[in-house]
């Protein structure tokens, strides 16, 4: 609309060229922006009543604003850019620990004349190694996410097997006896980052960015082939995630503050969460 009254603002008519409905037939290619590159459907001073009367425009502008003469494209040679499909994905650029991935895509036709720019010919993803990790590395360990479940859970499952959500996941051990219980320990983490998610559940809410929390894993949530340890324990002093397993969108990092407190501290008695 804009255009439109620029165009009879400003009065153009080029000598020979009013009436003609083509940017062929009006001789006009006009590079860049160029308002007065204009061919006139109808006299310039009438009244436009059918939207086909308006002018259409011969620059590069009109590409954009889409009130190009029907046939610019072609007479004036706007071409634009052509890329090849996505390559292979690259190897993981690192052995242990976090790394990405490269692809890469080709230009076939570069843009010419105004035509449409090429896009990005670069992609990148995130993956993970463990193979090239030594035996002592803690890298896999940071790379975890502890999944987590409110403490008063800690012993709904003495009252009524049937609502323990961890049987659900299938990742309990049923073969191995209640003996077990002595493998189990608590943690503390400092919370550094926290979705706002986590605070519009009362069960989460110690869940606060500088607060400390304490997480129980029971013998319920043990892991053989984590040397019967739980999932996302951590590492002391690094920064690992978690994830609130009854709350969309709730997940956050924190810090190990220590090592496995005394099983008969208040840590270990009223944990604030349990590890799944």
């Amino acid at each position: 609309m804009l255009r439109y009254w620029l165009c009879f603002a400003s009065a153009v008519c080029l000598a020979g060229h009013c009436g003609a409905n083509y940017c062929r037939d009006a001789n006009l290619c006009c590079p860049g922006r160029d308002s007065s590159c204009v061919v006139q459907k109808a006299h310039q001073n009438a009244i436009i009543e059918d939207l086909t009367d308006k002018p259409c425009y011969c620059d590069h502008a009109c590409l954009k604003l889409g009130d190009c003469c029907p046939d610019f494209r072609e007479t004036c040679g706007v071409m634009d850019c052509v890329v090849s499909g996505w390559g292979p994905w690259s190897h993981c650029d690192t052995s242990c620990g976090s790394g990405s991935m490269v692809r890469n895509r080709r230009v076939v036709q570069a843009p010419a004349h105004g035509g449409r720019h090429c896009p990005s010919l670069v992609q990148r993803r995130a993956c993970q190694q463990h193979h090239g990790c030594s035996a002592d590395s803690d890298v896999p360990l940071r790379d975890e996410t502890a999944m987590l479940l409110p403490g008063e859970l800690s012993v709904s499952r003495h009252f009524n097997e049937t609502v323990d959500i961890r049987k659900n996941l299938r990742l309990r051990n049923p073969d191995d006896p209640e003996s077990n219980s002595h493998r189990e320990y608590c943690v503390k983490f400092e919370v550094t980052k926290v979705s706002k998610a986590c605070h519009t559940d009362s069960d989460y809410k110690p869940l606060r960015e500088g607060g400390t929390v304490c997480v129980l894993c029971e013998a319920d949530a043990l892991r053989r082939d984590l040397k019967w340890r739980c999932a996302g324990h951590g590492v002391v002093g690094h920064i690992t995630r978690f994830y609130a397993l009854l709350v969309p969108h709730c997940h956050g990092k924190w810090v190990r503050a220590d090592h496995n407190p005394d099983k008969r501290s208040d840590c270990c008695l009223n944990p604030d969460f349990i590890f799944v």
